[in-house]
């Protein structure tokens, strides 16, 4: 029984550092731009955006199509950066074992 419980406070104990680390990764921002860096987003370690910043000179009435594509590439950019951000920090944690329910949709 007492191997039993010296597991469950292991357990308790890499469940709380992997709580620690994700807060601590979510915290942090990365940076993607896209048309020379024209277009730049700022995404959480959340997967949430905090900020776009478009060049005046990305701006062209007669040709949105192309602003649109920027943005969607620079956005799809940090947001996969994101998610390789906080999958590296739990992988340094878990050794790369992956276990259901610790990462965010989209990272299992």
């Amino acid at each position: 029984m007492k191997g039993m419980n010296d597991l469950l406070r292991q357990a308790q104990m890499m469940q709380s550092k992997l709580l620690k680390a994700q807060e601590a990764a979510g915290e942090r921002t990365v940076e993607a731009t896209s048309g020379g860096g024209r277009v730049r987003v700022v995404c959480s370690g959340k997967q949430e955006l905090q900020s776009i910043r478009i060049d005046k000179e990305a701006v062209n009435q007669d040709d949105v199509d192309m602003l649109q594509d920027l943005v969607l590439a620079a956005v799809n950019e940090a947001l996969r950066q994101a998610r390789s951000m906080m999958e590296q920090e739990m992988n340094s944690l878990t050794g790369g074992l992956k276990i259901p329910g610790l990462f965010p949709p989209g990272m299992e």
